[in-house]
């Protein structure tokens, strides 16, 4: 894969001399939000990685070519409201390789292709996981198997409360990927502070972060999932996410709507029933976890 990659000579150059470079995923741009917030939030995002030290590393496959750190009218590209770009996922890229098509990379599809990369540290809004009723379906994310097998440090603010975090939780366990939250015990639930379920380890500042991801990094290959709780000032009033939460999965069940169209199908729900507070909270946690990010990926460095 790494003689396919088409990396953007910034993104080069930091490589090259052992500089921070922090990776972005171009689906929550091309998917999860309207534009043209998205392309402002793209420039956010990447000025937040800027102004940490770093280098962004928004990533997509555009014609054919998996690109690492894409020019500002490659961004407006991904951008565009009729961009047409496919969602793809890790088993998607070989396709979309193979027959010239363009398309905006999920969590698996970035994390595998910032590994091949060679860069190691990537921010994104949620995580994806095991569905509800999965022993059935078997609907379970490739994030998680992706994260098994790539040693990319995915910054997060855990999973959407759709998906069923228990079990979520135990298949990162059952592939050895360490699960950290930044400043909480609890595991977060996207637009929520606290699913109420505990994460095994704590870190609170960028140096423990990067330390153990450093000593993880010694004795195996899988990623580490670093969960950043969204702003406070921004969390969703929980009565109001219950009740957009609920109605969500009616939808859902009474659209007969699975696999990888129950996100997409959720977060508009969301985003229209919400009146765009969902949006902002979006937002505002994906911004705050480039910033975290950020602060990791530059630790790294120094102990590099």
């Amino acid at each position: 894969m790494t003689t396919q990659l088409f990396l953007h000579e910034e993104v080069a150059s930091a490589l090259r001399d052992g500089h921070p470079v922090v990776a972005l995923e171009s689906t929550i741009l091309s998917h999860g939000l309207p534009h043209p917030r998205n392309l402002d939030v793209a420039h956010r995002l990447e000025r937040v990685v800027r102004d940490g030290g770093a280098v962004p590393a928004t990533i997509a496959v555009l014609d054919g070519r998996p690109v690492i750190g894409l020019s500002p009218a490659e961004l407006e590209r991904v951008c565009a409201p009729d961009a047409g770009l496919d969602k793809l996922s890790l088993r998607d890229l070989g396709p979309a390789v193979g027959l010239g098509r363009s398309g905006a990379t999920t969590v698996a599809g970035t994390s595998a292709l910032a590994a091949a990369a060679g860069i190691g540290v990537f921010a994104t809004g949620g995580l994806g996981g095991v569905h509800l009723g999965a022993a059935q379906s078997w609907d379970v994310s490739a994030d998680l198997g992706v994260l098994a097998k790539v040693p990319t440090v995915v910054v997060c603010s855990g999973v959407k409360s759709v998906l069923d975090i228990a079990a979520t939780l135990e298949v990162l366990e059952t592939n050895s990927v360490p699960v950290l939250g930044y400043r909480t015990d609890e595991f977060p639930a996207f637009y929520l502070r606290s699913s109420g379920h505990p994460v095994a380890w704590r870190v609170d500042d960028a140096k423990e972060a990067a330390a153990v991801i450093a000593a993880h990094r010694a004795y195996a290959n899988s990623g580490v999932l670093l969960t950043n709780p969204i702003p406070e000032e921004s969390e969703m009033d929980r009565d109001q996410h219950d009740r957009l939460l609920a109605d969500g999965l009616a939808k859902l069940r009474d659209g007969g709507v699975h696999g990888s169209d129950v996100t997409p199908v959720l977060l508009e729900h969301f985003h229209t029933a919400s009146g765009g507070v969902s949006i902002d909270a979006n937002e505002a946690l994906v911004l705050d976890n480039a910033k975290l990010a950020t602060e990791v990926a530059v630790a790294l460095a120094v102990r590099a």
